[in-house]
C-alpha cells in the first residue's frame, strides 16, 4: 500500500481515541498501571505526532485542524482535548511515581524464563532502558505541549493543575536521564576468553587470524577508546575505563538491560536529588544488549532535536546530562557501525543472521538491531553511496528471511520473529528472584522504520526508489495485521491475520508494535516533507526548455499587438508568463516540475503560433 501517514495516523488516532476515552473520560483498561513502558508507549501514540507534526498540534484549540478534531471525536472537541491530555498525563506521573522517586517498572513486559515460575512483586518493578528511553521522548513532548498550552487557557484550575504536571514530568526527565546514564555500560574482554573469541570470529569472518583482528581492532578503535577513558566518567565504573587502556583488550560498549550493577550513582544538585529522590542499586550484568541499545539511541536524539532547543525545554542540570548522554550516543554509534562493516571485503553485518557474543544467541532481529544503529550513524555523518547501497540490500533481505516480501514455508522458523517474538536473557535479574526474560516481536515494525529514515537519507534516485518500494511493502504486511474485532480494533497486533499457521491472536492488544508503527507514520511524514532528490540531468534539461521557452515567448510577443486584458488570448498571455516565471523558480529543487511546466509552456506557444498560420519556419 501507498504510504499515506496523514491518513494513516488519523485512522490511527480514532482507534486509539475509541479504545482509551470512554465518554471523554481516559480509560486505562485492565493492563493500565502494569507496565510505566506500555503506558508511555500509549501516550506516546498520541502526543508524539502531536507534537513532531504541526497539523497535529493539540495544543492549541485554535489551530486544531478539522480531521485532526473529528478523529478523536471520542476524547472531546478540540478546546476539551488539550485539557484532557493533561489529566491523562497527570495520572501517569502519579501512577508512575514511588513514594521518593519516579519508577520506571517493566511490569508485565517482564516474563519469568522458567513458565513454571512466578515473577516477584520487586522484580516487577525493576526499571528497564525501554522505559527511560521512553520517558525522555515523552517527557519533552509533554513539556513542549505544557509551554504551548499554558498561554491559551486562562482557568485558575487548569494552569494550577500544568504547574504541577509540568514539575513532575521534569523531575521524571532527570531521573531518566540519570538511569540511562547509569545503564551505560563498557564491557572489556580479554581475546582468549570465550566472548573475546566469539567478536574475533564475528570480525574475521574465517578470513583474518586473531592476531590480525587484534590488530586492526586496535587500530580502527584507538582514538575511540582513548575518548571513552578519558571522557566517560559519569554513571562509569573507574574500573571500566582503567581496563579499557590495555589496548591487547577487545570491548563493546552500550546499554544494559537495566542499572548496571555496581553504577556509582550521578551526582546531581540537592534540589535536583530531592525530585528525583534515591537513586537505586543496579541489578543488571554489565554488558551491552543490541536491543537495548537501539531503544537508547532511539531516545536520546530527543535532547537535542531542534523542538528542544527552540523552547528551551531543559535546565542547566539537565543539559549538562544531555551533553555527557550525547557523548555516550556519538560513541556507540560510531563503535556499532565500524563492527558492522569492519574488515576490507564483505560486512559482519551482511552475514545474516547476527550472532551475539556473550549470550552465543542468533537471530534476523540481531541483523536488524545492528542495522538500525548503522542507519542512525548514517544519518549523523551522512552517508557514501557505497555504505547506502549496501545498506539497502541488508534491509531487502531481511524482509526475505523475515517472510515479509516472501512466501512462509512449512514450519518456518521465520514465524518465530512474529510469533511469539525474540526473548532475551535479562543476565543479573536471578539475583532478585527467578531469572527474567524480554521478548521483542516487534521486527516487522522496526524494520519499517528503518528503511524509511534510510530513505529519508538517500539523495541516490534509485536507492530511494527500492527503499519506498520496500517501505510500502512492509506498510502492507503490517496494515494488515491490525486487530479486526473485539478489543483494540483498528490496532495491533494479529500476526494471525497475515500467517494463518500461526495460533490465533490471544491477550490484550501490543502497545509496542502500534506505538511503533505510530513512530513510522511520523517518519514517513518527515521523508515526504523534504524536497526531492534533485536530478543534475532532469535539470540541465529543464534549464534548456526554460531558455527555448523564454525565447519563443519573447517572439511570441513581438508578433502580435498587445491583446485585450480580459481577452481569451490575454489570459492565455498571463498565464503562460505565469507558468515559466514558476519554471524558472523551481529549476533548482524540482527541475522535473519546471521541466513539465516549461513543455507546457512550449506546447501552448506552438498552438499559438499555429492559430495564426506560423509553422515556426524562419524561410530559407
Amino acid at each position: 500500500m501507498q504510504i499515506k501517514p496523514r491518513q494513516n495516523l488519523l485512522e490511527v488516532w480514532q482507534a486509539i481515541a475509541r479504545h482509551s476515552f470512554d465518554g471523554g473520560e481516559w480509560d486505562w483498561g485492565e493492563s493500565g498501571g502494569r507496565s510505566s513502558v506500555a503506558d508511555a508507549e500509549r501516550l506516546l501514540c498520541l502526543l508524539y505526532p502531536a507534537t513532531e507534526i504541526t497539523a497535529f498540534r493539540l495544543d492549541d484549540p485554535d489551530t486544531t485542524q478539522r480531521d485532526v478534531e473529528r478523529s478523536l471525536r471520542s476524547a472531546g472537541d478540540s478546546s476539551e482535548i488539550p485539557g484532557n491530555l493533561v489529566k491523562v498525563l497527570s495520572d501517569f506521573m502519579e501512577q508512575h511515581r514511588g513514594e521518593e522517586s519516579p519508577t520506571f517498572a517493566g511490569g508485565h513486559y517482564f516474563a519469568p524464563e522458567d513458565p513454571d515460575q512466578e515473577l516477584s512483586k520487586e522484580q516487577r518493578e525493576v526499571g528497564v532502558v525501554d522505559s527511560y528511553s521512553m520517558s525522555v521522548t515523552l517527557c519533552l513532548a509533554t513539556l513542549g505541549f505544557l509551554k504551548v498550552y499554558r498561554g491559551k487557557t486562562q482557568r485558575a484550575s487548569t494552569l494550577a493543575r500544568i504547574d504541577r504536571l509540568r514539575e513532575a514530568t521534569s523531575a521524571r526527565l532527570t531521573a531518566a536521564m540519570v538511569s540511562l546514564l547509569r545503564s551505560f555500560t563498557v564491557n572489556v574482554v580479554d581475546v582468549s576468553s570465550d566472548q573475546g573469541r566469539a567478536l574475533t570470529r564475528l570480525l574475521g569472518q574465517g578470513r583474518l587470524s586473531e592476531r590480525q583482528v587484534l590488530h586492526r581492532f586496535q587500530e580502527r578503535f584507538k582514538a575511540l577508546r582513548a575518548v571513552i577513558s578519558e571522557s566517560v566518567t559519569l554513571g562509569l565504573d573507574s574500573d571500566v575505563t582503567d581496563e579499557l587502556r590495555n589496548e591487547n583488550r577487545l570491548f563493546e560498549c552500550g546499554w544494559a538491560w537495566s542499572l548496571v550493577k555496581g553504577a556509582p550513582e550521578v551526582e546531581v544538585e540537592p534540589q535536583t536529588a530531592e525530585g528525583i529522590g534515591k537513586q537505586p542499586a543496579g541489578i543488571a550484568h554489565p554488558t551491552p544488549y543490541l536491543y537495548f541499545t537501539v531503544v537508547a539511541l532511539d531516545g536520546i536524539p530527543d535532547l537535542f532535536s531542534e523542538r528542544t532547543l527552540v523552547l528551551g525545554l531543559l535546565t542547566a542540570e539537565q543539559q549538562k546530562l544531555a551533553d555527557a548522554l550525547r557523548l555516550r550516543w556519538e560513541i556507540t554509534q560510531q563503535y556499532w557501525s565500524a563492527i558492522a562493516r569492519f574488515g576490507d571485503g564483505t560486512w559482519p553485518l551482511e552475514e545474516i543472521p547476527w550472532r551475539t557474543t556473550l549470550q552465543q544467541l542468533e537471530s534476523e532481529y540481531f541483523s536488524l538491531c545492528v542495522a538500525s544503529i548503522l542507519v542512525h550513524d548514517l544519518v549523523r555523518r551522512r552517508a557514501t553511496d557505497d555504505d547506502l547501497t549496501r545498506t539497502v540490500r541488508v534491509m531487502e533481505r531481511l524482509a526475505e528471511r523475515g517472510r515479509i516480501t516472501s512466501g512462509m514455508t512449512r514450519d518456518d522458523p521465520a514465524i518465530g520473529l512474529h510469533d511469539p517474538g525474540v526473548t532475551l536473557p535479562l543476565l543479573g535479574s536471578e539475583a532478585l528472584g527467578p531469572a527474567m526474560t524480554w521478548t521483542m516481536a516487534d521486527f516487522s515494525a522496526q524494520l519499517l522504520k528503518r528503511t524509511i529514515q534510510l530513505c529519508a537519507l538517500s539523495r541516490n534516485i534509485t536507492s530511494q526508489d527500492r527503499l519506498r518500494g520496500l517501505a510500502e511493502d512492509i506498510l502492507d504486511h503490517l496494515w494488515q495485521r491490525r486487530i479486526g474485532e473485539g478489543v483494540g480494533v483498528g490496532l495491533w497486533d494479529d500476526v494471525h491475520a497475515v500467517y494463518p499457521e500461526t495460533p490465533a491472536r490471544r491477550g490484550t492488544l501490543s502497545w509496542s508494535v502500534t506505538e511503533r508503527v505510530t513512530e513510522c507514520m511520523v517518519a514517513a511524514h518527515a521523508l515526504y516533507d523534504q524536497p526531492p532528490i534533485r536530478s543534475a540531468e532532469l535539470s540541465q534539461l529543464a534549464r534548456a526548455l526554460i531558455s527555448e521557452s523564454a525565447h519563443l515567448f519573447g517572439k511570441e510577443q513581438m508578433e502580435q499587438a498587445a491583446p485585450a486584458p480580459k481577452s481569451p488570448q490575454g489570459e492565455e498571455i498571463k498565464g503562460i508568463e505565469a507558468d515559466l516565471r514558476r519554471a524558472r523558480l523551481l529549476v533548482d529543487e524540482q527541475p522535473g516540475t519546471a521541466y513539465a511546466l516549461a513543455l507546457g509552456v512550449l506546447t501552448r506557444l506552438d498552438t499559438l503560433a499555429r492559430a495564426r498560420g506560423d509553422s515556426g519556419s524562419q524561410g530559407v
